[in-house]
């Protein structure tokens, strides 16, 4: 899913520039969130995120001064490497982070800890399973060569989810391991008979003679959730910067609605896209308003799916080894802002 749009020179480009940010300017930064919120101005909160269009209307509330409204200083900081995100956010240099949530479960496990206090987004429609057209189910493809990356990406993690929910493992497959760019490339050669991607690649498989998307994220809302999650000693300190960046959030949402012309504006410059491009992305997308987030969250009387999503990340990493302790629910999740 966070591959369909990346440009590998601006990739380049924004990790020098998130270096340059870190060397020059991370420690005011981070003496600045040490201190109490009771007295003064609010510290700066830098959120981390890379350029995918899932963490886009974050930058309508950035530019159209929503968090600011709502009494926050908060500045978007562009990240394209999960582990780069990952020891900015352990190092105090960003506050927050906004990936998918079997992401953050990874990063809590390596022992930093955070809270996911907002959904942002989920896959619909924009990831899926590409195979020739002679296999019309998942279970058709056992034996058979199928591409994917193994490295513990979100494509990876929802292909696993639909496995446990038929009783299957990769052993069925011949798991043929690469890039999910890579993947869905070599099934338009003809090279495999299956492939986990993501958009252009489910459009060109269907453009085949041979292929078809088998099936796609629309048939799992909620697997592949993008969520932002600050830090537990931002949230410590500064529980109203949560509040007041969940509420610019909102407005960005009514904003997106609102005024998409200009909103896509927004997203595009930021993202490097054209506006035209951006909208035809957006339909691989549903975004998490304020009634979403709820029902996703949930209660702690009646947790939400988001609660099953987290744990059924946690068992999966920890079982292919990609992390080495469990990583529970509550300890990742706060929906106290969200009101």
């Amino acid at each position: 899913m966070k591959g369909m749009m990346k440009k590998i020179t601006a990739a380049a480009l924004s990790l020098c520039l998130c270096a340059a940010a870190i060397s020059c300017g991370g420690s005011d930064t981070a003496s600045k969130s040490s201190g109490s919120s009771s007295g003064g101005e609010m510290p700066k909160i830098i959120l981390g995120q890379a350029s995918w269009i899932g963490f886009a209307p974050l930058y309508i509330a950035q530019d159209k001064g929503f968090f600011k409204a709502h009494g926050a200083d908060v500045e978007i900081q562009s990240v394209e490497s999960k582990s780069d995100s990952r020891s900015a956010l352990k190092a105090g240099k960003i506050q927050g982070v906004s990936t998918t949530a079997d992401r953050q479960v990874v990063t809590a496990a390596a022992g930093i800890p955070l809270k996911q206090i907002l959904a942002l987004d989920t896959s619909s429609g924009g990831d899926g399973i590409i195979a020739k057209k002679e296999f019309t189910s998942i279970e058709s493809l056992k034996g058979k060569k199928v591409a994917m990356d193994t490295t513990g990406g979100a494509d990876f993690f929802w292909f696993q989810y639909l496995l446990a929910q038929k009783g299957m493992s990769l052993q069925d497959f011949d798991v043929q391991s690469m890039g999910a760019g890579d993947a869905g490339a070599a099934f338009v050669a003809g090279n495999v008979d299956a492939a986990v991607t993501w958009e252009p690649w489910l459009s060109k498989a269907n453009k085949t003679e041979f292929g078809h998307t088998l099936i796609d994220s629309k048939a799992s809302p909620g697997v592949i959730i993008d969520t932002l999650a600050l830090s537990q000693e931002t949230i410590d300190a500064h529980p109203e910067a949560a509040k007041a960046i969940v509420a610019g959030w909102y407005d960005a949402m009514a904003f997106l609605k609102e005024h998409p012309d200009e909103a896509l504006e927004i997203m595009s410059k930021h993202l490097g896209e054209k506006p035209e491009d951006l909208k035809k992305e957006m339909a691989g997308v549903t975004f998490y308003g304020k009634e979403e987030n709820k029902k996703y969250f949930g209660t702690k009387e009646n947790p939400g799916e988001f609660y099953k999503i987290v744990k059924t990340a946690s068992d999966l990493w920890l079982k292919i080894n990609l992390i080495d302790k469990a990583v529970a629910p509550e300890d990742v999740i706060d929906g106290s802002f969200l009101d």
